[in-house]
């Protein structure tokens, strides 16, 4: 078990139209992490009545409930989702201070920001190592 001190964690917020492809890919970036610490990881997805979309409410409950001060990565899955955090992040007090958008695709980047994050990395560090999934070729 890693040292690093889980209350200051970097948290990661997966935002996906579908609750059971957030909590999913959730599920499998804190299985791919291994043994490292626990990272505040919380999925956001689909609507309040469980319908597919994005819902404001539940990405700031969800943000709020990974937030140790040391920064919020929120992750995305498809065109809206951005739209709804974009307008989170610029209504300004919905989100906790610290909270960034990160550009990553969603599975890959999901994993690499837990892994990194379990390390105890900031939120620059796990930003680009989610955003630098997107250079991990398949063939």
């Amino acid at each position: 078990m890693s040292d690093v001190s889980v209350d200051k964690l970097v948290g990661i917020v997966l935002v996906s139209h579908s609750a059971e492809v957030a909590a999913s890919v959730a599920e499998l970036a804190r299985g791919l992490a291994g043994g490292g610490a626990a990272v505040p990881l919380a999925p956001a997805g689909g609507t309040e009545g469980g319908g597919l979309g994005t819902s404001s409410e539940l990405i700031a409950a969800a943000a709020a409930s990974v937030d140790r001060g040391a920064g919020v990565a929120v992750l995305t899955d498809l065109g809206s989702a951005v739209l709804t955090v974009k307008a989170l992040l610029a209504e300004g007090d919905e989100l906790p201070a610290g909270t960034r958008l990160v550009d990553a695709p969603f599975v890959e980047g999901a994993v690499a920001a837990v892994v990194t994050a379990s390390t105890g990395a900031d939120l620059d560090a796990v930003e680009a190592a989610a955003a630098e999934a997107y250079s991990y070729r398949k063939v």
